[in-house]
């Protein structure tokens, strides 16, 4: 089940082509009523269904071209004091829960080398870490996008 319908899809697709545009050139640009249009992105913020703006700023652009790949395993009993604790480690950029071998996966951003293994160390030293294992980015393929399950979405309702 969705949040976002087709006029939600197109909306989000004009504000990807244009960001800066305002409800009114939106409401033209796609037909909509100008009401239409803010009610939009009024529901959008009451249910969380954009992320925050500095999920846009890459980590390059604030000292840190270094990114890496962290797989932890994590005694089961202390996950949330672990995931607390990478909380407060700036250079931790996001981190999902796994299933498999590994239960967590951990992007860090860093200034280089040596900064890394700084970071490293501050996540093996973390009371519930029992094992790491890091693969440096090399280069970044396909960034994280939504845009093509937009389009999906706006065409045919995301069937």
């Amino acid at each position: 089940m969705t949040d976002l319908d087709k006029t939600d899809a197109r909306l989000l697709l004009a504000l990807c082509a244009r960001p800066r545009a305002t409800g009114v050139e939106l409401a033209t640009t796609l037909g909509l009523s100008r009401n239409t249009v803010q009610a939009r992105l009024g529901r959008w913020d009451d249910k969380g269904s954009l992320t925050p703006i500095d999920h846009r700023i890459p980590p390059k652009s604030l000292g840190r071209p270094l990114q890496a790949f962290v797989t932890a395993r994590v005694n089961q009993h202390t996950l949330a004091a672990v995931t607390e604790h990478l909380r407060t480690i700036p250079e931790v950029l996001e981190v999902f829960g796994l299933s498999g071998a590994a239960d967590m996966h951990i992007r860090i951003a860093a200034v280089d080398a040596d900064d890394l293994y700084r970071i490293a160390g501050l996540i093996l030293d973390i009371p519930g870490v029992e094992r790491t294992n890091m693969s440096i980015a090399m280069s970044e393929l396909i960034q994280y996008r939504t845009k093509p399950l937009l389009q999906q979405l706006a065409e045919d309702g995301g069937r």
